[in-house]
């Protein structure tokens, strides 16, 4: 007897392996380890997608001056990215989660590679950078960066425009930010498949109470992507552009000069291989994992569930079931405010985080790379805590969605009543000789173009145009040493020093000598006070508003039915892309340009970047702006957790009915539903 039930046993065994099935063996280690190796591939895919956002983020003023091109056109380049992103991201999100999901995020990560390559290829064949910029010689030295006006300040030579056309043959031909605009916009399409198919992965097989803390640990490392971007982008900023290329010494102008451009391209080159590394692991993880955390059921229905999970993967989608699956959320009223909240805040997070290493740099008189230290320093790190706590404060109190949406509500509202500080958090323009203060010092209400000149410069025939500043020993900044007056120099490259400037000495005090340096004079020390305020404020604000970043997520998956959890990511990203990615930056760019006093100009004449802005309009339009789009979501909160305190009365009624009709049955109410317990929380 014991032979025979012997030969079945291996009957058995030798029929189910024909089937296409192992044997039957303890599967709790190698399901607990494919799913940490999910998470950790997918912890480094995010990293990666998040430092290179980031750095493009951080790179946008590098890459306005360096094409030089005003800040809505940069706005659209930036915009690319979500462009690039919307074209794929519905289809991925849907048809995606039918296919080997791992390896459709290799996927999306090798084409993130080639975008980041794409990006850093223009530095390579538009030759070096020119930057304005008036030399006190009568031609530019070899291998001299920066383009000259032929003449010393103030005299006048027959040369200026022959040097002009000479340049502009080579400059009417580039138009290379194209190049950036399109690495970036396939920089998007590859992110696409990373965060819809990787969220609904790890809620498919992590269990449900799990899924709060993994969510919170993948947001939190991912948190060190933009830390690491802002800090090598603060690190690049300080390497001239051409590095490697030029002779620096000829070179002019410091890193706190507004003309100054960094080695930019340095970061895209490591995102693309950071990408390309990411998405190696991802080929090699398997499509679906048997969870193990299943409760015990009957013989029969553990048959029937493993008949459902091994068909699942069979079943086709069809374009009617993709339609019909948007129509589901159309109609589900949670998801639809939850979706208008979500347009209004990162209408108005994506368009501050893009302009503000330009805000700090123009409002608080920083260097790009300054800020981009600061930020990613300071600000980073709190809200990688601040996700974290709110994740662990979920896993802990097991919340549901309506004490997820409190504490979302509850933290983006603190956090924004304490925003609302930085209105005064700020610093009075700079004093520029013709711009916003007269040659003899008084305050200018309005900026004329023939507030530029003045008998101290009359004789000097200076180029309005022309951004060179100097400082002077009275602590005025001059737009150029022939606007100041200066008639001899002495010193070369960044060391040069300009004597006898005659709107220097027409201010009247003997004390004063009538010298002026490169570079525009630093901020007062009230301004740098401010700074610090500032930078402080920041710091508490973006921790408490992380608290809700892990809940902000959940709330999403857990607003719609489990099956359109993917396509549902996939849509609000969708949404957020089209309506809130690609507009923003280039509205808060346009705003933003209309605060410009002085414009900087191109080699043939045109406009180019703005070097100089109005702090006071700055400040009110950049900051007005940004709390302006996010108040009105806080009246939508209000009422999405009214709708889900609705929905939740409902579900409680049902199921007091149930557990009143299970106990007249005699099962002691056993059989309420765990969903809506774990969900309506």
């Amino acid at each position: 007897m014991e032979k025979a039930d012997g030969e079945l046993n291996n009957l058995n065994i030798g029929v189910t392996a024909r089937n296409g099935s192992a044997p039957p063996k303890d599967t709790s280690a190698s399901c607990c380890s494919s799913l940490k190796m999910f998470l950790v591939a997918l912890c480094f895919s995010y990293f990666a997608k998040a430092y290179s956002g980031s750095y493009m983020k951080s790179s946008i003023t590098q890459i306005e001056r360096r094409f030089d091109i005003s800040s809505s056109t940069v706005g659209m380049v930036d915009g690319s990215f979500e462009f690039g992103n919307l074209l794929v991201i519905a289809f991925v999100s849907y048809f995606g989660a039918n296919f080997h999901r791992p390896r459709i995020i290799a996927a999306g990560c090798f084409v993130m590679a080639l975008g980041s390559f794409l990006t850093a290829m223009p530095h390579f064949f538009m030759g070096v950078y020119q930057y304005e910029a008036v030399r006190t010689h009568m031609a530019p030295p070899k291998n001299s960066t920066g383009f000259s006006y032929s003449f010393s300040p103030c005299l006048t030579n027959t040369t200026l425009t022959v040097n002009i056309k000479r340049e502009c043959v080579k400059e009417t031909t580039s138009y290379t930010w194209v190049y950036v605009m399109v690495g970036n916009m396939l920089r998007g399409i590859g992110e696409t498949p990373i965060a819809p198919l990787g969220i609904a992965y790890i809620d498919d097989f992590a269990g449900k109470e799990n899924t709060p803390l993994y969510l919170a640990f993948l947001h939190t490392v991912a948190m060190f992507g933009p830390i690491v971007g802002f800090m090598l982008s603060s690190v690049f900023a300080k390497l001239y552009v051409d590095i490697g290329f030029v002779d620096l010494d000829t070179v002019t102008i410091t890193p706190q000069d507004t003309r100054w451009v960094g080695a930019w391209w340095l970061g895209f080159l490591l995102a693309g291989v950071i990408s390309l590394i990411a998405g190696i692991p991802f080929c090699f993880l398997p499509r679906s994992i048997r969870t193990t955390e299943e409760k015990p059921a009957p013989e029969g229905q553990k048959l029937k569930d493993t008949e459902t999970l091994q068909a699942e993967p069979h079943k086709k989608a069809t374009i009617k079931g993709f339609f019909l699956s948007l129509k589901s959320l159309a109609c589900n009223n949670l998801f639809v405010m939850l979706m208008a909240i979500t347009l209004l805040q990162t209408n108005s997070f994506l368009g501050f985080i893009t302009y503000k290493p330009k805000y700090m740099e123009h409002q608080y008189s920083q260097t790009i790379s300054k800020s981009n230290f600061i930020t990613g320093a300071s600000t980073l790190p709190a809200v990688a805590l601040g996700i974290l706590l709110g994740g662990l404060l979920m896993k802990r109190y097991r919340f549901g969605l309506l004490s997820a949406s409190k504490m979302v509500l509850a933290s983006s509202l603190v956090a924004f009543i304490m925003s609302l500080s930085v209105f005064v958090l700020g610093c009075e323009n700079r004093d520029i000789a013709g711009i916003t203060v007269s040659y003899n010092g008084s305050k200018l209400d309005t900026f004329r173009e023939h507030s530029l000149f003045s008998p101290c410069n009359a004789d000097c025939r200076c180029p309005p145009q022309q951004w060179d500043p100097v400082c002077g020993e009275n602590n005025i900044t001059y737009l150029s040493a022939c606007l100041a007056g200066c008639k001899s120099s002495t010193g070369s490259g960044r060391s040069i020093a300009y004597q006898n400037c005659s709107c220097v000495a027409s201010m009247g005090l003997p004390t004063v000598n009538s010298s002026v340096v490169l570079g525009s004079c630093p901020p007062s020390d009230n301004c740098s006070r401010m700074f610090l305020i500032y930078v402080i404020s920041q710091i508490f604000t973006s921790f408490i508003f992380a608290i809700g970043g892990s809940a902000a997520t959940v709330i999403v998956i857990w607003s719609v039915s489990p099956e359109l959890k993917s396509l549902a990511v996939g849509v609000q990203m969708l949404l957020i892309r089209t309506l809130a990615g690609i507009p923003a930056p280039i509205y808060f760019g346009a705003l933003i340009d209309r605060t410009c006093l002085m414009w900087g100009t191109k080699i043939c004449g045109g406009k180019g970047a703005c070097r100089l802005y109005d702090t006071h309009s700055f400040r009110s339009t950049f900051l007005g702006l940004t709390a302006g789009i996010r108040a009105p979501s806080f009246i939508l909160f209000f009422c999405f957790i009214f709708m889900v305190k609705k929905k939740f009365s409902v579900k409680k009624e049902k199921e007091q009915e149930r557990k009143e009709r299970a106990t007249d049955g005699g099962n002691g109410g056993q059989d309420a539903p765990e969903i809506e317990k774990q969900t309506f929380i």
